[in-house]
């Protein structure tokens, strides 16, 4: 795959795509952190009506998350799904963050990258796709985090091997992208999966990529 292939389907995609509102939307990074917790394994609409719901009754910091009753923070999450799981992954991330870093999520932040991914990868739920996703969103850190959808699209576009594992995709999309462009990527291709590269049944024929896709089926 070349730079210049990787460009021209960055230039569709942006033509064929808006960047969501959230992309842009003034949080801090702990409610960054938070909004990465619940938004695991549901839809955006989702995160966003728990994390309003969250807010609404609690302040989002470490000190008022971390003394909350875990059923009152499970109610707020319930449209969000695996509500009791991440309730209390939000209440031990509080409690770290609070003892260890003075309630001062930033600090671990501005570390340079690979400290900064080390520390955030200690929290409780906390893998590889929600360091990176705090580092780029948060931090503006030069990382592609890669979800099921990235991973999928970029591997059918051959931006990364078939048979890469998270780390191998991430850098096959760094050394093709410009780092200034990570974010736009991310969310495109996002996108692209949800729309048309369908794990199942991808809509090839409509999808505007299709023309430089080696995968495609129509």
């Amino acid at each position: 795959m070349s730079e210049k292939r990787a460009e021209e389907i960055l230039q569709i995609l942006r033509k064929n795509f808006t960047l969501p509102k959230w992309v842009s939307a003034d949080h801090n990074t702990f409610e960054t952190l938070i909004i990465t917790i619940i938004s695991q394994n549901t839809s955006d609409r989702n995160t966003e009506r728990a994390f309003e719901k969250l807010s609404k009754t609690f302040p989002i910091t470490p000190e008022a998350l971390a003394k909350a009753e875990t059923s009152k923070i499970e109610e707020c999450l319930k449209v969000a799904g695996l509500y009791r799981n991440k309730a209390r992954i939000i209440r031990e991330v509080s409690k770290i963050i609070l003892e260890k870093f003075g309630g001062k999520f930033e600090t671990v932040l501005a570390l340079p990258f690979e400290k900064a991914r080390e520390t955030l990868m200690k929290l409780p739920g906390v893998g590889p796709k929600t360091a990176d996703v705090l580092l780029l969103f948060s931090a503006n850190k030069p990382t592609i985090p890669v979800d099921t959808h990235v991973n999928r699209v970029s591997k059918r576009l051959e931006l990364a091997p078939d048979d890469g594992d998270y780390e191998r995709v991430r850098e096959s999309l760094q050394r093709l992208f410009k780092p200034e462009d990570y974010l736009e990527v991310h969310i495109l291709l996002i996108l692209l999966g949800r729309k048309y590269c369908k794990a199942i049944k991808p809509l090839c024929k409509p999808c505007p990529v299709k023309t430089l896709c080696p995968s495609k089926t129509e």
